[in-house]
């Protein structure tokens, strides 16, 4: 870390000899997807964005490796005349106007400026969460709540999963106040089982804060069906398991879908697996390797997913269709379809032990 930092900069600053993971904890912490690397002087060395983490561990980079490594595998950065210093990230001089940061914003389409004074240190930082508070995501939500909840009763055998209580709300609340604090203001119900217990508790939306419509499945629609009944719309659309617990940077997604030109981008999960036992690797009849109990790692889909316009339309009206169906067809078209890991606390509530964790985690205020 870095010495001798106001409040404000010292949430978002850390040095080039800090670890990966330090960059996370602080991005966790500030809330606003970027790390700014500075040195003793606080001289400008690099950004460090939500993006460049979530490659990294997509890469299967060591998070214990310093900084700087990051900064190494950053692409330049196209230069801003009398503005930004060539090949370096983007800044702006103190007290530039506010008009330019947000127009600079716009077009670099980043969320931070760092402003510099005439030593070439770093003197504040613009944010546009602080420069438009009340700012809209483009895009609307989907919540997907019509499943049965088989595994989980007899709690659900008179309550839908996405309605079970988790602390002091139901678990669907949760969501939809976390939406709502992206900045998503309209959000799409898909149900079916036990549908009346969500529309009673959440009516129209306008007392979480956001604009709710129902989107009825007559038969269960699998985990895509639900979005054919969709009007068509230029913007995207996230789409989230009504059972699922996170704190995922819904923002951070966006911005990660929009910089890779995805058609779809998946969030998925690191798991990982203890063999119990010792693997032999062979090549025919020869033993080529063994490794004694390894740990096998793996990405899991976790349930969290942002399409483009026209993977919507793909999706068949009022027939089951399922995610695996759309990213397969996407493929084959060769469309773009990337994954984007979360590292933030995520909880897939399908199993008794997953929901007495919900619980657990709520009273320890994790969630």
């Amino acid at each position: 870390m870095v010495d001798g930092l106001n409040p404000k900069l010292s949430k978002l600053c850390l040095s080039s000899t800090d670890c990966i993971v330090d960059a996370i904890a602080l991005i966790d912490r500030n809330a606003q997807g970027v790390a700014l690397v500075v040195d003793q002087g606080r001289r400008l060395l690099g950004v460090v964005t939500d993006g460049d983490i979530r490659r990294a561990i997509l890469a299967g980079l060591d998070l214990n490796l310093p900084v700087q490594r990051l900064l190494e595998k950053k692409p330049p950065t196209t230069e801003t005349p009398g503005l930004t210093p060539p090949h370096g990230p983007i800044t702006a001089p103190i007290g530039t106007p506010d008009a330019e940061l947000l127009r600079l914003m716009n077009r670099h389409e980043v969320r931070h400026i760092p402003l510099v004074d005439l030593d070439g240190k770093v003197a504040d930082v613009a944010l546009l969460a602080e420069m438009a508070k009340e700012i809209e995501l483009p895009l609307t939500a989907m919540i997907m709540a019509g499943g049965y909840g088989k595994r989980l009763q007899p709690l659900t055998d008179n309550l839908p999963k996405p309605m079970l209580p988790v602390g002091d709300k139901p678990l669907m609340e949760r969501v939809i106040e976390q939406l709502r604090a992206a900045g998503i203001r309209r959000v799409n119900v898909a149900t079916h089982y036990r549908r009346e217990a969500i529309t009673s508790h959440f009516g129209d939306g306008r007392r979480f804060g956001v604009e709710i419509r129902y989107m009825e499945e007559a038969h269960p629609l699998g985990t895509a069906g639900a979005i054919g009944q969709l009007k068509a719309s230029d913007e995207p659309l996230l789409v989230i398991n009504g059972d699922i617990l996170t704190s995922v940077d819904f923002r951070a997604m966006l911005d990660f879908h929009r910089e890779l030109g995805a058609d779809m981008t998946v969030a998925v999960r690191q798991h990982a697996f203890n063999v119990p036992y010792g693997v032999v690797e062979t090549d025919g009849v020869e033993i080529t390797g063994i490794s004694e109990k390894p740990v096998l790692r793996h990405f899991i889909n976790a349930g969290i997913y942002l399409l483009g316009p026209e993977a919507c339309q793909h999706i068949p009206n009022d027939q089951p269709f399922d995610m695996p169906d759309l990213i397969t067809w996407l493929l084959a078209e060769g469309r773009r379809v990337v994954s984007f890991p979360i590292h933030e606390y995520w909880l897939d509530i399908g199993q008794p032990a997953d929901y007495q964790q919900a619980q657990a985690d709520a009273q320890k205020g994790d969630v």
